[in-house]
């Protein structure tokens, strides 16, 4: 805030022109906060035509830039700009890892994983997390639960996983890859239970 009160913005925020006339800022809103805070009365911006999807991809990219970012929110990142390539025509699969279509030689999820220097499986892993019930989410963004234990358990139904939660609180326990890998397969065969879930939960680990 100093260095912008004494300097000003130095590099201009991005925006775009709506139907309406107004302005719609897409990236360089930490920036816009600060200079609020030093009491500047404008900010140098570039005014640029961009359609939705352009827009979601560079604002999606520039909140990746930031120093700490929860796991939930690189999970609905990577899919909401997953999601824009594919309105763009940049098919992709956005959570299976087989059946890729390919873009260049490469998957779009690739492409994706490249930019941000992540593995195009890892960035598969992230958007499992969407599929996660908030109980769940919370959990992983505590660093509480590993991310291959999370995608184990974000095939659960959403009644199962709200289970799992609770009985997770309950007995102050996170469950093993191993176990959420049982609960999972249960879960797609129809078998798995509250009771099953608790004897799960309830075993020593080794």
């Amino acid at each position: 805030r100093d260095s912008i009160k004494e300097n000003g913005v130095l590099v201009p925020a991005l925006v775009r022109k709506k139907p309406d006339g107004r302005y719609e800022m897409v990236s360089g809103h930490r920036r816009k906060y600060a200079s609020q805070l030093a009491n500047k009365e404008t900010l140098p911006c570039i005014v640029r035509n961009l359609t939705d999807d352009e827009a979601v991809i560079i604002m999606v990219d520039s909140n990746l830039q930031r120093e700490e970012i929860l796991p939930s929110e690189k999970a609905f990142a990577y899919k909401m700009k997953l999601e824009a390539m594919k309105r763009q025509g940049q098919r992709n699969d956005l959570t299976s890892a087989t059946e890729l279509q390919k873009l260049a030689g490469k998957t779009s999820r690739e492409i994706i994983a490249d930019e941000i220097g992540e593995s195009h499986e890892q960035v598969r892993r992230y958007i499992r997390l969407t599929y996660l019930v908030p109980e769940l989410l919370k959990i992983v963004d505590e660093d509480k639960m590993g991310l291959r234990i999370a995608v184990e358990l974000s095939y659960l139904t959403e009644n199962e996983q709200k289970i799992v939660a609770d009985n997770m609180e309950y007995l102050d326990v996170v469950p093993s890859h191993a176990q959420a890998r049982i609960m999972r397969d249960k879960s797609e065969k129809g078998e798995l239970t509250n009771e099953e879930i608790e004897i799960l939960l309830e075993e020593e680990k080794p």
